[in-house]
C-alpha cells in the first residue's frame, strides 16, 4: 500500500487507516482535510503517540504551548499528555502516519 494512495477528494471526517496492530502497537494512517479537533476537546490517550506529518501542515495544542508541524516533522506525545489538532490545512490533504505504543 502506498500511504499518498487511495485517498478520497471529499472528507467529511478524518479517514484514519490501521496499517498494523499487534499488542500494543497500533500504526495508522490519518488523512485530515481542514479538520481540527472540536472546540472544547482534548486527546487524553493511555499510550504514547509518536507522530510524522508527511504531508500538509497542521497546529498541535498542548496546555501550555502550541506546535506547528510540516512534512517531515514528527513529535512524541507521552501518554496522558493533553492535546489537541487546533487545525489542518484546508487547501491540501495533511497526511500523518501515528505510532501508538
Amino acid at each position: 500500500m502506498n500511504l499518498f494512495a487511495d485517498i478520497p477528494d471529499a472528507l467529511p471526517e478524518e479517514l484514519v487507516d490501521v496499517l498494523a496492530e499487534n499488542d500494543p502497537v497500533r500504526i495508522e494512517r490519518i488523512v485530515s482535510d481542514g479538520h481540527a479537533s472540536p472546540a472544547d476537546f482534548w486527546y487524553d490517550q493511555d499510550q504514547h503517540e509518536w507522530v510524522l506529518l508527511l504531508s500538509g501542515s497542521a497546529v498541535l495544542a498542548f496546555e501550555d504551548h502550541a506546535i506547528e508541524l510540516n512534512p517531515g516533522d514528527h513529535v512524541l506525545i507521552p501518554a496522558h499528555q493533553r492535546h489537541r489538532v487546533d487545525s489542518t490545512s484546508a487547501t491540501e490533504k495533511t497526511i500523518w502516519l501515528a505510532v501508538f505504543y
